[in-house]
């Protein structure tokens, strides 16, 4: 599986703009997110679709994100992986 093109990230540009917006996170490439200095979020194509690989932990975990359910999916598991490092944080 091949990394986002410039045009398959262009379809999904809305949920990359609702991404920019979260606190924590750096785009050092389009489409191409860290967390601290760690890789934390890009995107991949094929010919099933656009999906992102999202670190859970210290894997990566693959994530459909061809619909607004999937974009509202993806964005709820990246708000509790930030909302959990804050926690942490507090402790």
């Amino acid at each position: 599986m091949k990394h986002a093109t410039a045009v398959a990230l262009q379809q999904i540009s809305d949920l990359i703009a609702r991404i920019r917006m979260r606190e924590g996170l750096q785009e050092k490439r389009p489409g191409v997110f860290y967390r601290k200095s760690k890789a934390f979020l890009h995107f991949h194509e094929d010919p099933m679709g656009i999906f992102a690989d999202l670190r859970t932990g210290e894997e990566f975990e693959r994530v459909p994100v061809n619909t607004e359910k999937e974009h509202s999916e993806l964005l709820s598991q990246i708000d509790r992986i930030l909302a959990s490092a804050t926690r942490s944080l507090k402790r």
